[in-house]
């Protein structure tokens, strides 16, 4: 039969078991046999104990009958653990080397268990060796390259314009964000709070599309905008017209646009031979990354846009230029910058970034 009368401790056996029970750095099984010795210093049943700590009499008795024999020294685990896993420049090379492999059950990639099982190894070498390595499987990158014959050309042109453009020019990023859904929602909208995002419904109404003419001025950052029911050559003339009138009689205008049809119509033709002084420059085809008004609609779309909750289409309208309004009284300039100026500009490896500062 065990024991039931209380164990005696003596202060500083006491003081060192407390210290294991509160520590949070500690190992949880330290505590748990500490705190299991404290109970039987204070007088408190078996059952009890098991039911506190959520274990059997046997536990109970062990570390009792060791402590007692060995005082604190009896507490520490006899299990020598498992061998430790090293990590050898053989082992990371054959794992590296299958990850480069497709899996076999037709899945697109690997998952750091899947490899495991795979190679008979524990998952976290897997993960180790991915991570000294930089490798993410399960990530994916897209990009497009640009077919255009003239790409060096065409974006060294437009590139100049954003860092040395002409003295005495204004120099406009134009494009339009078409086909903006004027979304209003069948449930209201929860309001977010401490521990809980906003929350949307799930349903919703469509109000109807619109398009959004944008110029951002390369010098300034301010953003010219003017929404249209749908984008036709004549509503693009007339934004350029808009464009015109905003400077000075004369001055020399350079605008930046993509390849889109409506852009190159015998209206623009027309427009161009009435005011010699715009000049176009068209990016080179799958290349709207380098034109500057396009990291401004994306700021549009996640400030507006995207989490909005529209009436009608006026409503959706009033609201994109009611923003355009406040962001141009503090206009925020887009700094173009290489991620490595030493590398020439060719449509396999153009990595420019844009960003709003």
């Amino acid at each position: 039969m065990p024991s039931t009368r209380p164990l005696q401790l003596t202060p500083s056996q006491r003081e060192v078991l407390d210290g294991k029970v509160r520590s949070r750095g500690g190992r949880a099984d330290d505590a748990r046999r500490a705190k299991a010795i404290l109970l039987l210093a204070d007088g408190e049943s078996y059952e009890s104990i098991q039911e506190a700590l959520g274990c059997n009499s046997g536990y109970v008795v062990r570390w009792r009958r060791r402590f007692e024999e060995a005082g604190l020294a009896g507490l520490f685990a006899r299990h020598r653990g498992r061998r430790r896993s090293v990590l050898t420049p053989r082992g990371q090379a054959r794992i590296l080397e299958a990850t480069r492999r497709k899996p076999a059950d037709g899945s697109t990639h690997w998952t750091t268990r899947k490899l495991a099982e795979h190679l008979g190894i524990p998952h976290m070498r897997v993960h180790r060796t991915w991570a000294n390595a930089g490798l993410k499987p399960h990530r994916v990158e897209r990009y497009m390259a640009s077919d255009d014959p003239d790409f060096e050309t065409k974006a060294t042109d437009i590139i100049g314009l954003y860092l040395n453009p002409p003295q005495h020019a204004a120099v406009f990023c134009v494009d339009e964000k078409s086909q903006i859904q004027a979304l209003d929602r069948l449930d209201p909208v929860l309001p977010f709070s401490p521990g809980r995002a906003e929350r949307h419904g799930f349903e919703y109404y469509r109000h109807g599309t619109l398009s959004l003419l944008a110029a951002l001025e390369v010098g300034s950052g301010k953003v010219m905008g003017q929404t249209v029911g749908s984008h036709t050559s004549a509503e693009f003339v007339a934004f350029l017209e808009e464009i015109v009138g905003s400077q000075p009689k004369g001055k020399e205008i350079h605008i930046i646009l993509d390849n889109l049809s409506t852009h190159k119509t015998q209206l623009v033709r027309d427009f161009l031979a009435r005011n010699p002084n715009v000049h176009l420059h068209y990016t080179p085809t799958y290349s709207s990354w380098l034109n500057q008004v396009e990291i401004w609609f994306s700021k549009i779309e996640r400030d507006v846009v995207a989490r909005g909750v529209f009436t009608s289409v006026d409503d959706l309208a009033r609201k994109l230029l009611r923003y355009i309004d406040r962001y141009n009284r503090k206009p925020r300039r887009i700094k173009w910058s290489y991620s490595d100026v030493s590398r020439r500009i060719t449509p396999a490896a153009a990595e420019s970034t844009g960003t709003l500062h």
